[in-house]
């Protein structure tokens, strides 16, 4: 079984016309490589914040995923959305090429400070439990940012070694949607190296597959971690450019 996957590096900010605009890029990008679903980054349509306006980021939902049933493409759509259920989640959402919505991954090791009560989006997120998703014929899991490295420097919760867990339950492929912080600072050269060593070891640990995208703004400034594929074997297959708007696509094998 084959998933031919794109991975869209563009810029997330709070103005949700902005990201829709990006989100459209990326769109016809993974149209023209006739790819089977476009992974996107974290908070890509909503920005990353628990402060978005619902009913804009609801109409946007509607919007982006009508051109995805369109363009023929299914989605592992990073957002920040609010349930019927009234609570606020950081989800990666799962759609089929034919628009089918097939249920979210929320982000479990939710950032927040070390101090207690610890305040930030663990407080501000609600979690839920982890699941997989048969997208394309694939058995798929979903991570958001920190759920794969576990950064013990943005996080009181403890590693859950969420990609072994994944594979557990079926899954070969995880799409993995980021949105870390970054300056100049040489902090943000060590993160960047955590970042990929935990990428490479975690597939290799889990046998997975692993696709990653994370936002690229500001332009100015490499991104947080690199955007593209990982082989089971702990290898990179495709890579997204370091800094700036980039896509990649990179067709999957999996038994």
């Amino acid at each position: 079984m084959k998933l031919r996957i794109a991975g869209a590096q563009v810029p997330v900010v709070e103005d949700v016309a902005a990201n829709l605009a990006a989100l459209g890029r990326a769109l016809d990008f993974a149209a023209a490589e006739r790819a089977d679903v476009l992974l996107t980054p974290e908070g890509s349509l909503s920005g990353y914040t628990h402060e978005f306006d619902k009913d804009t980021v609801a109409r946007g939902l509607e919007e982006i995923t009508a051109r995805a049933r369109e363009a023929g493409v299914a989605l592992a759509l990073g957002t920040c959305f609010e349930e019927t259920d009234g609570k606020r989640y950081n989800e990666l959402r799962f759609y089929e090429r034919d628009g089918t919505y097939l249920g979210f991954h929320a982000k479990t090791l939710r950032c927040g400070s070390l101090d207690e009560p610890p305040r930030g989006e663990v407080a501000n997120f609600a979690d839920a439990p982890l699941r997989v998703f048969e997208l394309a014929g694939v058995r798929v899991g979903g991570l958001i940012c920190n759920d794969m490295w576990a950064n013990p420097c943005c996080t009181p919760m403890p590693d859950a070694h969420l990609a072994q867990r994944l594979a557990r339950l079926g899954a070969r492929v995880v799409l993995h949607a980021v949105n870390g912080g970054r300056d100049e600072s040489a902090l943000s050269g060590v993160i960047w190296h955590y970042h990929e060593s935990n990428l490479l070891l975690r597939a290799r640990a889990a046998r997975l597959w692993i696709a990653t995208a994370d936002n690229c703004h500001p332009a100015e400034l490499r991104c947080s971690a690199p955007s593209g594929v990982v082989s089971p074997e702990g290898e990179w297959v495709a890579r997204a450019p370091e800094q700036g708007e980039g896509f990649y696509v990179h067709e999957v094998e999996v038994g």
